[in-house]
This record gives C-alpha cells, structure tokens and sequence, in this order.
C-alpha cells in the first residue's frame, strides 16, 4: 500500500491533484489507516498513470472519465474508444491550424519592429489594435 505522496512521486502527479480527482470521481476513494492517512494499491497506481497519461495527450477529463468507464467493461466494443481518441485528434489538429497562424502573426509582428523605440514599437502597436492583427485567435483571451 502506498501513501498519497508516493504515489504522487511514482506518477509525476501533484498530491492536490489526486485530491481533486477524488473529489470529482476519476479516482476511487482510498482506503485509510486507522489515523485516516490515504493507502492506495496498484489498480489505483494504475489508474492514476492512465489519467495522467490521458491529461498529457490533451484529453479533457470527461473524456478520460468516458474512456476509464468503458475500460472497467472489458467485453465493449473499441469504437467507442476509438471514436473518443478521433474526436481528441480532431481537437489537436484544430489546435495546430490555429497554432501556426499565431506564429505567423508573431513572426509578421516581429519583422515589422525595428527595435527603436518602445515610443515605436511596432509589436506594442499590434497588440493594443487588435484590427491590425491577422490570426484569429478563437477563444485564446
């Protein structure tokens, strides 16, 4: 059995995230000693390092709730999964279009500038008059 702080060691998870898993459901509530200190054992290590894993590929924890629901009924069909992994390609690759118009319009704003001034700063300028920029931003605020 291992304590909260190890298990968040041996995940690279911080102890407050575990918590917050926890409290929303991803994570199962951990046994506890007689003083109530945390006890987790591997099916938990386990799970924590696929929701872990699944966070650093961009999953949203929905998502990662609706893939660790249909991994505990082992009998299911992968389409679902795999419906589940298409929709998040789809996410990363929107991601990627909006990505590199923002570079573009970086890399615009900073061949535009002449380092002067910061009077003259034609990055400043930019950026205070959102109608000179050219990438959409989305939802970047």
């Amino acid at each position: 059995m291992l304590a909260i702080g190890t298990l968040a060691k041996r995940t690279g998870t911080k102890v407050q995230t575990i918590r917050y898993y926890e409290q929303i459901g991803l994570m199962p509530e951990p046994d506890r000693t007689e003083g109530g200190q945390r006890r987790y054992g591997i099916t938990q290590l386990d799970r924590l390092a696929f929701i872990r894993h699944s966070r650093q590929l961009g999953f949203s924890l929905e998502a990662i709730r609706e893939l660790l629901s249909l991994s505990d009924s082992p009998d299911h069909s992968c389409a679902e999964v795999d419906a589940i992994a298409q929709r998040q390609l789809r996410e990363v690759e929107a991601r990627l279009v909006r990505l590199q118009a923002l570079r573009v319009e970086l890399q615009r704003m900073i061949g535009a500038c002449n380092a002067d001034r910061v009077a003259n700063c034609r990055i400043l300028e930019v950026l205070r008059d959102h109608e000179e920029c050219l990438a959409d931003h989305g939802a970047a605020a």
